[in-house]
C-alpha cells in the first residue's frame, strides 16, 4: 500500500526545517564534542562502577576484620595527586585545569575546533 503523502508531511523533513538555523551552525568540532560527551559519559559510567565495586570489595572485606583501612589517608594521598593548585582541596580552578587540558588533547590540531565544548556539554547530557 502506497499512501501518497507530500514531503511537508514527513516527520523528518519537519524537523529539518524547523531546525534549520541551528543545523546549519553545527561543525566538524561541535559534531566531535557531541560524540567525545557521550563517549566520555559511558566510559564515566564504566569507571564509576568499577571503582564502586572495588570500594565496596575494601568495605567488605575491612568489615569483616580482614584487612584495616586509613580511609583518612587514602583521601588525603588521592587529594594531592588530583589537586592542580596545591591548596589540599578539589575545586573549580582545579576543574577548570583539568578541562583545558582535556580539552586540548581531544582538539589538538582540529581544523575546526570552535563549538567543541559545546557539542561535548551536550553529550555529556544526552
Amino acid at each position: 500500500m502506497v499512501l501518497n503523502k507530500s514531503d511537508n508531511d514527513d516527520p523528518v523533513s519537519s524537523l529539518i526545517e524547523k531546525y534549520k538555523p541551528v543545523l546549519s551552525k553545527i561543525t566538524l568540532g561541535s559534531f566531535l564534542g557531541y560524540c567525545s560527551g557521550v563517549a566520555s559519559k559511558k566510559i564515566g559510567k564504566a569507571v564509576a562502577a568499577g571503582i564502586g565495586v572495588l570500594f565496596v570489595a575494601v568495605q567488605s572485606a575491612a568489615y569483616a576484620g580482614y584487612i584495616d583501612v586509613d580511609w583518612a589517608k587514602v583521601e588525603k594521598d588521592v587529594i594531592s595527586k588530583i589537586d592542580t593548585d596545591a591548596d589540599g582541596k578539589i575545586t573549580k580552578v582545579d576543574l577548570k585545569k583539568y578541562w583545558e587540558k582535556v580539552k586540548s588533547i581531544l582538539t589538538y590540531n582540529m581544523p575546526s575546533a570552535s563549538g567543541f565544548s559545546i557539542g561535548f556539554f551536550y553529550g555529556l547530557k544526552a
